[in-house]
């Protein structure tokens, strides 16, 4: 996942196969294919004006050169 500036993401296709999901406080908005079930954005509830995106879905990028970094939920 990486972080992005709402305001910068464009969605250039399969908009209308996307379908968002809330859970529990209702804030943090999630999006997902509704054929195929991959994750593929959210509006985080901690970062307001970003969107946390899933690389893979981003024309141009190659997963491979990407450094990862680990990130334990629960140390957050």
């Amino acid at each position: 996942m990486v972080y992005a500036d709402q305001s910068d993401l464009t969605i250039l296709q399969g908009k209308e196969s996307l379908q968002s999901y809330r859970f529990n406080t209702h804030v943090a908005e999630h999006y997902f294919c509704k054929t195929c079930g991959i994750y593929t954005f959210h509006k985080p509830r901690t970062l307001p004006g970003k969107y946390g995106v899933n690389s893979g879905c981003l024309e141009g990028v190659n997963l491979l050169e990407l450094e990862a970094t680990i990130v334990h939920g629960s140390e957050r």
